[in-house]
């Protein structure tokens, strides 16, 4: 049987990883600053990360949400913890999208409509409702376009303010820092405007935090540095530092009724295992303090290198934008130098999204590495 072929794979087949690490089937050792879609958090095989799932395995790794679970009980609260984000309640689930499509199927229950607004440039995933609010014609199938959904532009307070005024949305959701669309973030203006509208009209507010949280920005979650308190957030990639999970948490006024959200494998017991040992990492390790600390030095590095023209996001979610397509950097930075990164919808810009846990000795090797592709081009020019 042969797979189904949707993605262009490069010629690489990792079998080991650790800390910031992959090892490929030859032995040749990877720097990851992708983090595979920063869903690496705390790094590949952190050995208290994978003694709790052990452990867990040994034990039950799954039964149905029939039943009681404490260990979710277990990762909520350690999450409101850890966070500092109170009085929500969590629903936990199995990936971003179906965090997403979980969030906005509370808001239509909870508002009694239907229309989205989302924004230019985002990226929410690719199940039906959530391609449907993601700026990708070119993901879409015609079944998906059925679902009432209006985009704007990012950062525009005056167009929401007339969209949301014609009283039929039921939500509208955001990315406090745009991930595939290329690590933009609106000025906090706009998100309080957004949260002051929607409270005014009985609209819910979405954070997508499914890539910009879990303390990837030194903060928990993006949105917390603009003030704001969204009616629901969602999360899921370094959730489980790979374990498949995610979640929603709704705020406390939304209140649930049986049969509403449903899910298989949501919050099963090695799931809620892995999620639990992750916030204990972040916690123990001060891995969201790291995040800042090191995204600093990244900043003061970066600006000396004259090819890159602007520096976009925070933390360890951090864009490097040249003024040149980047594809064939990139493949220099894997194939000749060992250095794993990321790409965008913005050709220009190069995405890096390590595990928290990374230190500035990787980035002081990543630099070097730029700059040697960088005069290698030039040359070739």
């Amino acid at each position: 049987m042969q797979l189904f072929d949707v993605y262009p794979l490069y010629d690489i087949t990792p079998v080991k990883g650790e800390g910031c690490y992959v090892f490929d089937e030859s032995g040749k050792k990877y720097l990851d600053l992708y983090g595979g879609h920063a869903v690496i958090s705390v790094g590949h095989a952190h050995p208290e990360y994978v003694k709790s799932i052990q452990e867990q395995a040994a034990k039950l790794g799954f039964y149905s949400n029939s039943i009681k679970n404490p260990l979710q009980q277990e990762l909520a609260d350690k999450l409101e913890k850890v966070s500092g984000v109170k009085d929500y309640s969590i629903f936990l689930c199995s990936s971003g999208a179906e965090a997403n499509e979980n969030a906005l199927k509370v808001a239509s229950f909870e508002t009694g409509k239907d229309r989205i607004i989302y924004f230019e440039n985002a990226f929410h995933g690719r199940t039906s409702g959530v391609v449907a609010i993601t700026d990708n014609e070119s993901i879409k199938a015609p079944f998906n376009l059925g679902h009432k959904a209006t985009k704007l532009a990012f950062n525009d307070t005056e167009s929401l303010k007339k969209e949301i005024e014609k009283g039929d949305v039921a939500a509208v959701i955001f990315e406090v820092i745009q991930g595939v669309g290329g690590l933009d973030e609106a000025e906090s203006e706009f998100y309080r405007s957004a949260a002051e509208l929607c409270k005014e009209n009985q609209v819910t507010l979405i954070a997508d935090e499914v890539q910009s949280g879990y303390g990837r920005t030194g903060d928990f979650f993006a949105f917390q540095k603009h003030g704001i308190r969204p009616d629901i957030i969602t999360m899921a990639k370094g959730m489980g530092n790979g374990f498949p999970i995610g979640g929603i948490l709704t705020d406390n006024n939304i209140q649930p009724k049986y049969g509403m959200l449903g899910t298989t494998f949501g919050g099963n017991h090695l799931a809620s295992a892995a999620g639990i040992s992750v916030l204990d990492i972040i916690q123990n390790e001060n891995l969201m303090e790291n995040a800042s600390e090191v995204s600093e030095f990244v900043k003061a590095e970066a600006v000396k290198i004259p090819e890159i023209k602007k520096i976009k996001g925070r933390g360890l979610m951090i864009g490097l934008e040249f003024d040149f397509e980047i594809a064939a950097l990139r493949k220099e930075l894997l194939f000749e130098h060992q250095i794993f990164t990321g790409a965008s919808s913005n050709k220009k810009l190069l995405r890096i999204l390590p595990p928290l846990n990374i230190k500035k000795e990787h980035f002081e090797s990543f630099f070097e590495a730029l700059k040697k592709v960088l005069k290698e081009q030039h040359h070739k020019v």
